[in-house]
């Protein structure tokens, strides 16, 4: 066969199909992708994805970074000598409706059942107090057509396909573009120290989906 020139039926038969991501946010600046394959077939890894508390995402680094950052409220609480406030206990935190759980800045891009589902954001994130853009009442046409200088957009998803007959190829993909030179110049600073722990929570969110659905299957 001549690998430069398919057959016709095998060029349909790996003709790409359009995904929600490269709908609400075709041109970028920096993307960063991890994949994983899943011992499991796809309505059972699917069903894992849609059961993904983000909580439960756990990793020595992750739960070292949150740590640290909530170092200043306990030196504060310890220094006013004030008993801590015994919070409930917090409620799931799902990809699906991440607008109805009260994430600030983050709003749902849709889903193809089974396939995808996508997720984005809007803010400074380069700024050392991250601030968020309200996106309330936002659609997902009104974030893909948003340009208003100063700011920076993130479109993220997870994708399943088919590995063979038993398994699965999931993927994490997160994607950011801004409005204007400036904030271009401001991100790409702030990317170069970020992009590590963007690929390890990638990674550490893959592997969760991955174990629940192994056990499920």
């Amino acid at each position: 066969m001549d690998i430069e020139n398919p057959p016709a039926d095998a060029r349909e038969a790996v003709s790409a199909e359009e995904m929600l991501i490269d709908r609400y946010l075709p041109r970028f600046q920096v993307t960063q992708i991890e994949h994983l394959v899943v011992n499991a077939d796809i309505g059972t890894t699917w069903a894992a994805l849609v059961d993904l508390d983000l909580l439960d995402v756990h990793s020595p680094l992750l739960d070292a970074a949150f740590f640290v950052r909530g170092l200043p409220a306990k030196m504060k609480t310890l220094l006013g000598r004030k008993t801590p406030d015994r919070a409930a206990s917090p409620q799931p935190l799902r990809l699906w409706g991440v607008e109805d759980h009260g994430v600030e800045g983050w709003l749902s891009l849709g889903e193809r059942p089974g396939r995808e589902v996508a997720f984005g954001a809007m803010g400074r994130f380069w700024k050392p107090n991250i601030e968020w853009y309200d996106v309330t009442t936002m659609t997902p046409e009104q974030f893909a057509a948003f340009d208003e200088r100063g700011w920076g957009k993130i479109a993220a998803n997870f994708s399943l396909r088919p590995y063979g007959e038993t398994r699965t190829l999931i993927s994490y993909e997160a994607r950011t573009a801004t409005t204007d030179g400036e904030s271009a110049q401001r991100f790409a600073r702030y990317w170069m120290l970020i992009r590590p722990f963007v690929g390890h929570v990638e990674r550490a969110a893959l592997a969760t989906v991955q174990r629940d659905a192994e056990q499920a299957a």
